[in-house]
């Protein structure tokens, strides 16, 4: 299985490509072959699973309840390309998956443990100002502190 991929990163798009950071390039397994699914992702992202992932990741929706299925149809039905590597680790994206993500000439590439989500900046910060308030506040209230003195 490819990944974790972890944390984030704010890169360039040129000529509708963008550069997957070193570290997640080396979490591909050679079962991915350097490919990925583009298809649909959380909140306005576009979404890059790993092929290794993406085959695993539907088995395991096709196990799962009726809401699973209809997700995993749903994400089926959403799968824009399959998409080679190229060179240093450049992805091409469809046009129009960039256009409807509000991504022009930069994009953060997120770590979503087993795949790899593209925001728009401009909405990627804000969200996470606002889930950096939340996890703030939780510290103040010492929840994740309980029991741990």
């Amino acid at each position: 299985m490819s990944g974790p991929f972890n944390g984030y990163w704010e890169n360039a798009v040129h000529n509708q490509r963008v550069i997957i950071p070193a570290l997640f390039k080396r979490r591909f397994s050679e079962e991915s072959q350097r490919t990925v699914v583009i298809t649909a992702g959380f909140d306005n992202s576009i979404a890059l699973y790993p092929l290794d992932n993406w085959y695993s990741t539907l088995a395991e929706l096709a196990e799962g309840s009726e809401e699973e299925q209809d997700f995993r149809s749903m994400l089926i039905r959403c799968a824009v390309a399959e998409a080679e590597l190229e060179g240093p680790g450049r992805v091409r994206l469809p046009e129009r998956e960039l256009r409807k993500a509000g991504i022009t000439d930069r994009c953060v590439v997120k770590g979503d443990h087993h795949l790899i989500s593209l925001w728009d900046p401009q909405r990627f910060y804000q969200d996470l100002d606002n889930y950096e308030a939340e996890i703030r506040s939780r510290f103040d209230a010492k929840l994740w502190h309980k029991g741990r003195r």
